[in-house]
C-alpha cells in the first residue's frame, strides 16, 4: 500500500469534495481518497505507485486544480 498527499485548489462544498472522490477513485490502482476540504489536503491510498499525472487529470476533470 502506498499513501501520497496532494493539495487541491477550489473546493468549496461537500459536492467539490464528492466529485474529486469520485474521479480519483476510478483510477486503476486506487483503494481509497480521502479529502479534507479545509486545507484541500487529498490522501490517495493505493495498492501500486499511481502516476502524479493521472491524478492531476481526475482533478481536472472534476474541475479542479493541483496546487503546483
Amino acid at each position: 500500500m502506498s499513501a501520497t498527499t496532494y493539495t487541491v485548489n477550489g473546493m468549496t462544498c461537500d459536492h467539490c469534495v464528492a466529485s474529486v472522490t469520485e474521479e480519483i477513485s476510478e483510477i486503476d490502482g486506487v483503494t481509497a481518497v480521502a479529502v479534507n476540504l479545509t486545507s484541500g489536503v487529498v490522501t490517495v491510498t493505493s495498492s501500486r505507485p499511481v502516476a502524479d499525472a493521472d491524478i492531476r487529470a481526475a482533478v481536472e476533470e472534476a474541475g479542479y486544480r493541483l496546487a503546483a
